[in-house]
């Protein structure tokens, strides 16, 4: 049985082709899939993010997903963009450091250690997440957009634990 956030999500994604057919429709981590996850560091200092929002608007680009986390002089966006190449173009153009990984949503369970779960699935299969944002919310559960490294490695330990019955 679906969830009505799984298939909120594969109707989004199905109208933009991206939806991931590697996991059953009863499946409780579905993966879907989305844009590829741009992680970028930039200083943590006032208008920085309007810097790199105005930039990006400027060529057009519109940010569909975004989160940001400063810590000390350093601060990092996660985000997805409509127009994955031109986005390169101005993260060089300005200079800022970033990575980008092939982005796999999954339900995490909303308790204590949910998060935990999907992370050490991830780490035992080898896999690093590069940056994670939360995209959606019901009841007991998030869907949660992870950037990894390995794709692939990342949707088979979810269809692993699957059949190993881990949530």
């Amino acid at each position: 049985m679906r969830s009505e956030l799984d298939g909120t999500l594969s109707r989004e994604w199905k109208m933009r082709g991206r939806v991931d057919v590697g996991h059953t429709e009863t499946s409780r981590t579905q993966g879907v899939l989305m844009e590829r996850q741009f992680v970028v560091q930039f200083d943590n200092r006032p208008g920085e993010l309007a810097h790199l929002a105005r930039a990006l608007g400027s060529r057009g680009i519109n940010i569909t997903h975004i989160s940001c986390a400063g810590a000390g002089k350093i601060a990092c966006a996660f985000m997805t963009t409509e127009m994955e190449d031109d986005t390169r173009d101005v993260l060089r153009g300005l200079g800022y450091e970033y990575m980008e990984g092939a982005t796999v949503v999954v339900d995490v369970m909303d308790r204590p250690g949910g998060l935990a779960d999907v992370a050490e699935r991830f780490a035992e299969a080898g896999v690093n997440i590069l940056g994670t944002l939360c995209v959606g919310r019901r009841e007991g559960v998030l869907a949660m957009a992870f950037a990894v490294d390995d794709e692939k490695k990342a949707r088979a330990a979810l269809i692993q634990a699957e059949l190993a019955g881990v949530s």
